[in-house]
């Protein structure tokens, strides 16, 4: 289970407000990358949090409502899927990273970013943890946040675009989706950078 560690060694050095930042939607060949930026409160823990793989839709879900009701601040950032297709994937996941920062209501003092060397730009003292979303709460706070809001989108697309169903697969390439991509051919919100959908096209 992720732990406080690496927030209570901040607080001890002076950080008050260290946000904890995630990404889900780097993978995926259709819909946007969305990022999340959390501000734990230092004395109020909440149960259950954990790297959002490991947890089913259920789980999160209640997780998402308690990291809201609890958390200092919650920012969210996205960059759609024409940002990525224009500027690579890398680059779109610390645009929306950024965006997740600069949305919070309080400014942080201090970052912790999943993926070791990981580095945003903005003014802010910064780390990266590798696998941050499994051992830093804040990391995973983040985590679940981004994928609860990033699966309530691909839903909403489902709607618009109900063939592909990316209700089930929210757009990563499983055999279902892949199948649905060669027989109908990209929507309009497929990553056109991305193979298959670059042959496709």
């Amino acid at each position: 289970m992720p732990s406080s560690v690496y927030e209570k060694t901040l607080i001890r050095k002076g950080f008050k407000l260290i946000a904890g930042v995630d990404e889900v939607g780097r993978g995926p060949l259709a819909g946007p990358l969305v990022a999340a930026a959390v501000i734990l409160p230092a004395d109020q823990a909440i149960k259950g949090i954990d790297d959002s793989k490991k947890l089913s839709p259920a789980q999160r879900e209640k997780l998402f409502v308690k990291i809201n009701a609890k958390a200092v601040a919650v920012g969210i950032g996205i960059a759609g899927h024409l940002e990525v297709d224009r500027l690579n994937v890398g680059k779109a996941n610390r645009l929306a990273m950024e965006r997740a920062v600069a949305r919070l209501k309080v400014k942080p003092d201090f970052l912790l970013l999943d993926g070791g060397r990981y580095r945003i730009d903005l003014p802010l003292p910064q780390r990266g943890i590798t696998a941050g979303d499994a051992k830093c709460t804040s990391i995973a706070a983040a985590s679940i946040v981004a994928k609860v809001v990033r699966d309530k989108m691909m839903r909403k697309y489902h709607r618009i675009f109900p063939r592909y169903r990316f209700d089930r697969h929210k757009g990563y390439g499983t055999r279902e989706h892949l199948r649905l991509l060669r027989r109908h051919g990209p929507s309009p919100i497929h990553r056109f950078s991305f193979r298959p959908v670059s042959v496709l096209h």
